[in-house]
């Protein structure tokens, strides 16, 4: 994850900044971040059933391949003098469509790891959540000095062989027998027809509608997410252009949030199991969202513009650990590959447009009452959102792992002597089982 990762940020700097320096225009940097992320999200949805039944560690390493191709191809057709705006949008196309199942199995193997770790649920997800943070905090500086010095196109290269070299972690370096698909780690001698794609689709569009509290987040993240996408593909290089900072500056705020962020994914890993989540997520938005739009709106100088992106960034570093604990814990394993893919691709909707709303805003209205407006949106949504009622259901099912399949019977897990159960607070009408008698009631080990 660190791998591929660090080489999507330094590309998320190049990119960007090599279409708004060779076309200085804010409308096509946005077109180009419409052509990545909307194959990213639509083939994500779709290849859910495909994950689940190939197998996350063999998918992740073959997108991250042909990722890695088609990233390549992008400087070497520049310096062989054939290419032009329009391929450039189709490569682009091609490693956003791989890409997004291939992020997809990296993230749904963070339970797998948990029990193969022996640590809480809540830690895997916060070191999973660190992994990022680092990325984006070393992938733009690395990026923004690649540019300022190299060009480009060299951030570009590096992405390529982020992507080659993430391939080779993956399919050479983790444990034997890892990222297994979901139908070969279950029984299913019982049942020879296996269910089709179509029906594997359902099954979890059906699991996900029953999910109040998952579908709540989603539709709150999806905006969110759009607004991040504005933010980060148009509004901080227009913003970095108008400034006079150029690539450095985008370089500086994006390792100021990110190495802050890194301090509050640790945090989160060490002691998010013992946190009240609801309130720890809300407060974390609070500090990530408006601000950075209105501290750049307002025209601040550079130390307060890296003081607000740092405390914002410390804020989003808790965010990520609470959201997958959250979706792990109800989400049976058999049907994570299918269900992260919808719930994911719902979430990221809004991304291929955030760009170019944000483009054509830009190019209507300025760029400081964008940011305002953007800003306003982001706030009014993080808060209004924590009023409904699903958010109680947060705290409710944590500290019991991965959820089973209530129809089927519940998944081995590897012995935990590591681990203390819970104490039980009875919120769920069971009582606790004394000591050397198994509750007659208690379905399974990890349940």
């Amino acid at each position: 994850m660190a791998v591929s990762l660090t080489g999507t940020r330094i590309s998320a700097v190049a990119l960007p900044w090599f279409v708004l320096a060779t076309t200085g225009s804010a409308t096509r940097t946005g077109l180009v971040a419409f052509c990545e992320m909307a194959p990213y999200v639509l083939v994500k949805a779709l290849t859910g059933p495909l994950l689940d039944r190939v197998g996350p560690r063999r998918v992740s390493w073959i997108t991250d391949a042909v990722s890695a191709a088609a990233a390549a191809l992008i400087p070497l057709l520049h310096a062989l003098g054939v290419f032009s705006f329009g391929l450039l949008l189709a490569l682009v196309a091609v490693i956003g469509a791989v890409r997004g199942p291939g992020d997809l199995a990296k993230h749904i193997m963070v339970p797998e790891s948990a029990d193969l770790s022996r640590v809480p649920l809540e830690r895997a997800t916060g070191l999973a959540g660190v992994t990022e943070r680092l990325a984006s905090t070393i992938g733009p500086a690395a990026g923004g000095s690649l540019v300022a010095l190299l060009g480009p196109l060299t951030g570009v290269a590096v992405n390529a062989v982020c992507f080659a070299l993430g391939s080779v972690v993956v399919g050479l370096v983790l444990p034997r027998g890892m990222g297994r698909s979901a139908t070969s780690q279950s029984d299913t001698s019982a049942d020879p027809a296996e269910p089709g794609y179509w029906s594997r689709f359902g099954e979890g569009l059906r699991f996900l509608r029953g999910e109040p509290l998952l579908l709540t987040v989603i539709v709150m993240v999806g905006i969110t997410n759009l607004l991040d996408a504005a933010f980060m593909t148009v509004l901080v290089p227009v913003w970095a252009k108008d400034s006079g900072g150029g690539p450095t500056a985008i370089g500086l705020t994006g390792s100021a949030w990110g190495i802050a962020a890194v301090g509050g994914s640790l945090i989160a890993a060490a002691v998010a199991h013992r946190m009240r989540r609801r309130v720890v997520f809300f407060a974390g938005f609070l500090l990530a969202g408006a601000p950075r739009f209105l501290v750049l709106a307002l025209g601040a100088p550079m130390w307060a513009v890296l003081a607000v992106f740092a405390v914002g960034g410390f804020g989003a570093g808790f965010l990520n650990p609470i959201l997958g604990a959250v979706s792990f814990e109800r989400v049976p394993r058999r049907l994570l590959g299918r269900v992260n893919a919808l719930g994911d691709s719902m979430a990221w909707a809004g991304i291929p447009v955030g760009g170019l709303i944000a483009g054509a805003a830009v190019a209507t209205a300025g760029l400081a009452p964008t940011l305002l407006a953007a800003g306003a949106a982001y706030f009014l949504t993080t808060n209004l959102t924590g009023l409904r009622p699903e958010w109680k259901e947060m705290d409710r099912l944590r500290g019991r792992g991965t959820a089973t399949d209530p129809a089927m019977p519940a998944e081995p897990a590897p012995p935990r002597p590591l681990q203390i159960p819970p104490p039980h607070h009875g919120t769920d009408g069971r009582s606790a089982a004394r000591p050397g008698r198994r509750d007659p009631r208690r379905r399974s080990s990890d349940g």
